[in-house]
């Protein structure tokens, strides 16, 4: 019989990791830092990415794809964004093995393969695109740009957990390219919207819009905007970005448009992404102590349908009576698994379905059948009830639809409840110790402050929110006029 997970109380980070791979959804790879995403966790990422997808392209944007590597002198040509991720850049600089002379069996360097230039496996994708943009726009009637990519980044990262953190991790990279800052910043907002409301509408998790500080902003850009989400621990995920670029890479890659009047300008530009970090924030912000809750819009699996029988007669009999069941669901766009493995009993399966966060469980015996009824169980709220099965292909979809708003009802109730708004750094620091989650604070907008406040309390700025009304205050920590709170947290 499989361990216990430990509880979210007694040990959230073992109760996250467990989660993650009692219920398949990866495990970590014999390449340090890297992890292996199994078929149903990757079938999570698949519905965010067909999701997302839509939304990227009814707002105009199509797919492409650059290159892995990005020449280390291009990498280098926007010196902010260069020197904000030197750190986590791996670097290719050899193009050949060959057989060690003195020991056949082993591969080495071959020394007469190095590269005239080294190559950076891509962190991020502005250098080698904006190099890209500068070949493809001449002319104002060459702009708008509005490109994104499904890719992989490598970041060196020397600390790491599965979905959250990761040298290699897969995500999506818009990077548009405009005539005007209005066209760009207009451009970076609305991105910010689409992430929101994918969010807070696919993953049921209410997020707060907001704009970087200074210090915490995407190394290169003029402004940061992100969304952050609550986790059930009372830390903050940065759940997406939206970066307002400037002109700062058009001008390092030297990438300008003639104007209607024929004069030359330099473009401007828009860069935003999430990554598989979203499903590490599904887990933490939804799931309990016997595992994990999918919301419906996300779930590989909609419904499972368990036969329960004794026999291979009851089996067969029950099979029969649930085909046409499953066909409907499925016409009523549903993904419905039954499962009639006779290796396992009901059970067993139960707790699997549970563990895996599957919405909605059916269960069929032989009793159903004469009664023509099924049992319906929910997972979000773990609630059972007997339904006619004639209502079956009426009643589920608007089940799962009520799963998903309730999934969000309570994410919000407990971001409210975790929302504290201080008056003193003695009161900040006693809410992050004793209760944790969001500070509404004053802070003073300088970057020393900041610092010192991460330095003694972990806590860091997450944003300055996006509709925070305007009230004059002292900063908590140096006294100094303020005229607004902004989201303070520990995160992830």
């Amino acid at each position: 019989m499989a361990k216990q997970i430990p509880t979210r109380a007694d040990d959230y980070a073992q109760w996250y990791v467990e989660i993650v791979k009692r219920a398949d959804l990866a495990e970590n790879s014999d390449v340090r830092g890297c992890m292996v995403i199994k078929p149903y966790g990757y079938a999570i990422w698949e519905k965010m990415q067909q999701g997302l997808d839509k939304m990227f392209k009814d707002t105009g944007h199509v797919n492409a794809y650059f290159p892995l590597f990005v020449p280390k002198s291009m990498f280098e040509a926007e010196e902010k964004n260069a020197e904000g991720f030197a750190k986590e850049c791996a670097i290719v600089t050899h193009y050949r093995l060959k057989t060690d002379p003195n020991n056949k069996g082993k591969l080495i360097v071959d020394p007469d393969a190095k590269l005239e230039e080294e190559l950076v496996v891509r962190p991020t994708s502005e250098a080698i695109i904006w190099s890209t943009y500068r070949k493809w726009i001449q002319s104002y009637r060459d702009l708008p740009i509005l490109i994104n990519q499904w890719a992989n980044v490598v970041r060196w990262e020397m600390r790491t957990r599965l979905f959250l953190r990761t040298a290699e991790f897969l995500w999506q990279e818009g990077h548009t390219a405009h005539a005007t800052a209005m066209e760009a910043e207009k451009e970076t907002l609305q991105m910010l919207d689409v992430y929101a409301d994918f969010v807070e509408n696919f993953m049921a998790l209410p997020v707060i819009k907001g704009k970087k500080s200074e210090g915490e902003k995407f190394p290169g850009a003029i402004d940061t905007y992100c969304i952050e989400a609550l986790m059930q621990d009372g830390k903050a995920l940065q759940a997406g970005t939206s970066h307002f670029l400037g002109q700062n890479f058009a001008k390092a890659f030297n990438v300008q448009y003639s104007n209607k009047e024929g004069k030359l300008e330099y473009v401007w530009g828009t860069s935003w992404g999430v990554s598989t970090r979203l499903i590490g924030g599904l887990i933490m912000a939804h799931s309990d102590d016997d595992g994990l809750i999918i919301p419906p819009r996300l779930a590989p699996i909609h419904v499972v349908i368990v036969p329960i029988f004794r026999s291979e007669e009851e089996q067969t009999k029950i099979s029969a009576a649930v085909g046409p069941l499953i066909t409907a669901l499925r016409h009523a766009g549903l993904s419905v698994k039954f499962d009639d493995r006779d290796t396992h009993k009901p059970g067993f399966k139960f707790a699997e379905y549970e563990m895996k966060g599957v919405p909605v469980r059916m269960a069929i015996g032989p009793r159903d059948l004469e009664n023509g009824t099924v049992e319906i169980a929910r997972r979000d709220t773990k609630e059972k009830h007997v339904m006619n099965v004639k209502d079956v292909v009426v009643e589920i979809p608007k089940l799962l639809e009520d799963i998903q708003k309730n999934m969000y009802a309570r994410a919000l109730k407990f971001r409210t409840e975790m929302t504290t708004t201080v008056e003193t750094y003695d009161e900040f620091k006693n809410i992050l110790n004793s209760k944790g989650g969001f500070v509404l604070a004053h802070w003073d907008g300088t970057a020393e402050t900041e610092t010192k406040i991460k330095e003694e309390t972990k806590a860091t700025v997450r944003c300055i929110p996006l509709h925070s009304t305007a009230e004059d205050g002292k900063c908590i920590y140096s006294g100094k006029p303020s005229k607004m709170r902004v989201l303070f947290a520990r995160a992830y």
